[in-house]
This record gives C-alpha cells, sequence and structure tokens, in this order.
C-alpha cells in the first residue's frame, strides 16, 4: 500500500469500488470487508468496514482496519481516526491528528479539517477562531456555516458574516472587505454573502427578516432569487410568490408556488400552476408537470407530458424520465413501446444508448432469452464490446456458468468487475473479491493503457 495507489483509487473509483463495497456490507460481509482493507489496501472497502464498526459502537476495530492507511499517511484515514477517537472521548488525543503546525494554519484546507474535530469535540468556538483568518475564501465561510449548524453560536456567525453583507446590500459589486481582520481581503460576490446571511437568520427562525432582506436586492442581484423563492415558499407566502411571477423570476416563482401548494395538500392548484409554467417556459416546467403527474399516480398522463419531447437531440429530451417512472412503477413493457415509436432519425442517431436501453427493458420485463439473443447479435457486429451485457443476460437466464465462461475470456474493459457482481450475487463473496485485481495491478494496468 502506498499514497499513490491510493490517490490513483480514489480518482478513478479502482479496485473494489464503492458499489461493490456497499453491497459486500449489505449482504453481512464485514469480515471480509476489513481483510480487504487491511490485506489489499482496499480504501473503499476500509470506508465501508469503519462506517459499520462504528454504527455498532466497535471503535477500536475501526482504527485497527484505519491503521496502515493512517501509516502511510493517507489523510482520509487520518481524519477518521481522528474522529473515531474524539467520539471515544479521547479529545486530545484525537485532535493531536489533525491539530496544523505554524505552517498548516496558513492554509485553509488544514485548519477546515482541524475544525471539522473540534466542533464534535465541543469546543466550537476554537473551531471558529481557527477558521476566521480564511474567511475571505467564500468555500470557508460556507464551511462555518455548515459546521456551526446547531451548535448555538449562530449570533457570532451573524457577526462575522455582516461587512460582507452590510457592503452587498449597499451595492458594492466585489467585496474586497478585510472580514478576516488582518491583510487579507475576502473574495466573496455579492449573492453568496447574502445567501449564507439569509441562511442563518432562518435557522435562528428569523425567515420573516431574510424574507425582508432579500426581497428589495432581488432586482439588483438576481442570483439570490432562487433563495427569495424559497424562503416565500417555505413561509406558505403563495400571494408574493405569485407576485414575484409577473417578472423576470417568473419560472423560478411558479415552481416554489406549486412546491408550496403541493406540501399543503393543495393538488388541483399545484397542478394549475405548473401547467401555467408550462405555458410560460415550457423545457424545464415540462419536467416538472411529469414528476408531479407520477407522485400523484397518474403515470400514462404523466408519459404524455414527456412524449413531445422523446427526440430531442439535447439534454431537454424526457425520453430516459420517463423510461425510468414506467420501470419504477412497474411497467417496463410499457417502457418498450416508447422505444418502438422513435423515429428512425432519432434511432439512428442514438443507437448505442437505444441498444443498452432495450436490453435493460428486456431483462426488467423478464424477457431474458430474447435479451441474450439481441445482444449476441450485436456482440457478433462489434466483438468485444457487448461481452459484459450477453454476460449479464445469460446469469439471469439461469446460465452463470455459460456467462462467468465468457467474462474470464474477454478483453472488454471492466470484464473482471462483472464477474465479481455475478459472483457476489450467488454469494460467492470470497471469490468475488479475488476476481478484482488489486489496485496497484490496475493501476499498472491503466498507466500501460
Amino acid at each position: 500500500m502506498n499514497l499513490d495507489d491510493l490517490a490513483w483509487q480514489r480518482q478513478f473509483d479502482g479496485g473494489i469500488d464503492v458499489p461493490m463495497a456497499e453491497h459486500l456490507a449489505g449482504q453481512g460481509q464485514l469480515e471480509l470487508l476489513m481483510e480487504a482493507a487491511v490485506d489489499r489496501g482496499e480504501w473503499f472497502c476500509a470506508e465501508v468496514a469503519v462506517r459499520e464498526l462504528g454504527a455498532v459502537g466497535e471503535f477500536e476495530r475501526a482504527l485497527t482496519v484505519l491503521e496502515p492507511f493512517v501509516a502511510v499517511g493517507w489523510p482520509f484515514a487520518v481524519r477518521k481516526s481522528a474522529e473515531i477517537t474524539i467520539r471515544q472521548g479521547r479529545i486530545e488525543e484525537g485532535l493531536a491528528l489533525v491539530r496544523p503546525d505554524a505552517a498548516g494554519l496558513e492554509s485553509p484546507f488544514e485548519c477546515r479539517w482541524f475544525a471539522e474535530a473540534l466542533v464534535p469535540a465541543g469546543r466550537v468556538d476554537e473551531a471558529i477562531d481557527v477558521l476566521t483568518p480564511h474567511l475571505g475564501e467564500p468555500w470557508i465561510l460556507e464551511s462555518l456555516v455548515d459546521l456551526t449548524r446547531g451548535q448555538n453560536r449562530d449570533a457570532r456567525v451573524l457577526e462575522l458574516l455582516a461587512p460582507c453583507a452590510e457592503r452587498a446590500l449597499g451595492g458594492t459589486a466585489d467585496c474586497r472587505c478585510s472580514m478576516a481582520g488582518d491583510q487579507r481581503e475576502c473574495r466573496h460576490q455579492p449573492s453568496e454573502v447574502l445567501v449564507l446571511y439569509a441562511r442563518v437568520l432562518e435557522r435562528m427562525g428569523r425567515a420573516d427578516e431574510a424574507i425582508r432582506m432579500l426581497g428589495p436586492v432581488v432586482p439588483v442581484i438576481p442570483q439570490v432569487a432562487w433563495l427569495y423563492a424559497e424562503l416565500l415558499a417555505g413561509q406558505g407566502r403563495i400571494e408574493q410568490l405569485r407576485e414575484l411571477a409577473t417578472g423576470e423570476h417568473a419560472q423560478l416563482a411558479l415552481d416554489r408556488c406549486a412546491d408550496a401548494l403541493e406540501q399543503q395538500g393543495r393538488f388541483q392548484e399545484a397542478e394549475a400552476v405548473l401547467r401555467e409554467a408550462l405555458e410560460a417556459d415550457g423545457a424545464h416546467a415540462r419536467r416538472r408537470l411529469m414528476l408531479f403527474l407520477a407522485r400523484r399516480g397518474r403515470l400514462d398522463e404523466a408519459v404524455d407530458v414527456g412524449r413531445p419531447t422523446f427526440e430531442y437531440h439535447d439534454r431537454g429530451s424526457l425520453l430516459h424520465e420517463a423510461i425510468d417512472l414506467l420501470i419504477k412503477h412497474g411497467r417496463p413493457e410499457r417502457a418498450l413501446e416508447l422505444l418502438d415509436d422513435l423515429g428512425a432519425v432519432y434511432v439512428d442517431a442514438h443507437a448505442d444508448v437505444l441498444r443498452h436501453t432495450r436490453l435493460r427493458l428486456l431483462a426488467k420485463a423478464g424477457r431474458y432469452a430474447e435479451g441474450v439473443a439481441e445482444a449476441k447479435a450485436l456482440s457478433a457486429e462489434e466483438p468485444g464490446l457487448w461481452d459484459t451485457t450477453v454476460a449479464w443476460l445469460l446469469d439471469l437466464d439461469g446460465r452463470t456458468d455459460e456467462a462467468l465462461d465468457l467474462l474470464r475470456s474477454s478483453t472488454e474493459y471492466g470484464a473482471h468487475r462483472t464477474v465479481a457482481e455475478i459472483l457476489s450475487r450467488h454469494g460467492h463473496y470470497a471469490e468475488a473479491i479475488a476476481a478484482i485485481p488489486t489496485v496497484s495491478a490496475q493501476r499498472e494496468a491503466w498507466e500501460r493503457r
């Protein structure tokens, strides 16, 4: 195990990936996860195992899993060890793991990590002090707001936000104030700090005050309109949302208005607002109306709303969202009909995606043999590109040995992962792990390619 391998695994999801680790945990294979973490250096297995151990209070075992990663200086393991040690009540020991030295105090990243440890240790004021010199960074200011949630320090946070908020409300385009109290100047945009200030007011129970603050500046700083509309919706102020919907923020206001009405159980009014939004601006509103109708159990109507977009050649197409809705509601055959109704021009332009979609729907419909036949025909046209799909369908059709034989002789990228998935599906968990090359082996192969 070394830092280069760990960094590569995290960047490329190599080795035993997160879905596989989560699946093993879900199947009760905690011991295997721990072994894979320690023996193979699988960080994702370590993360999941530590989470599972922490959930049942087995902190010492969790620290044992993290130990080899801490030994090589993997920062995510060091931070997790600090968190667990603090949870055990060994506060000074835990904080020592992430406490910055003099040079580290100049790094906003190290200070953010230290503050994350200080808050659960009950030292919230110290966490604020650590972050304060770096409040000129917008993301650190956001971290301050996040870390102090529920910590009874909102009044102090508002004081720190106030200089930038006041300048933003006064019309300053770029703040550039010395809010950190030294030579550093902040780089906040007016919308960023006003959103954070309003969020703190809201969580203090002062949403009305946040609304009064944001309302007058929406025409000047339109980037805060989404939060203004959200606050209005949260307070049930339908009439003010309606007023906002008469200007350039019509679509946004109508969306939030529909949300508020739906939450109040006023479904007919919510639908009327969504249809009004559809007339005003079809693209985004169409999707929201489709999902609303699906939530109300009116699936066929939902599909009909999305239908005009099905052959769009850009992100405005709702075809695959409609298909997902039909799958979710147990109607894959109806989804297959949608594919059959598509025009030849669209099908030709999106052939690869639609082929995979059709095979997925055949599987969902239980038509495995038909799916295998179609996938094999595609594989004959494009050898080596469909092996994992053929194997997946073969396994579903009860032909597991045939599927594994195909994959073990395949050169398709990711074939080994499908081998592991199939073995795991049939309860052969240790074999599934063994089928996946180690992180170092995968990294070497990737670099060769």
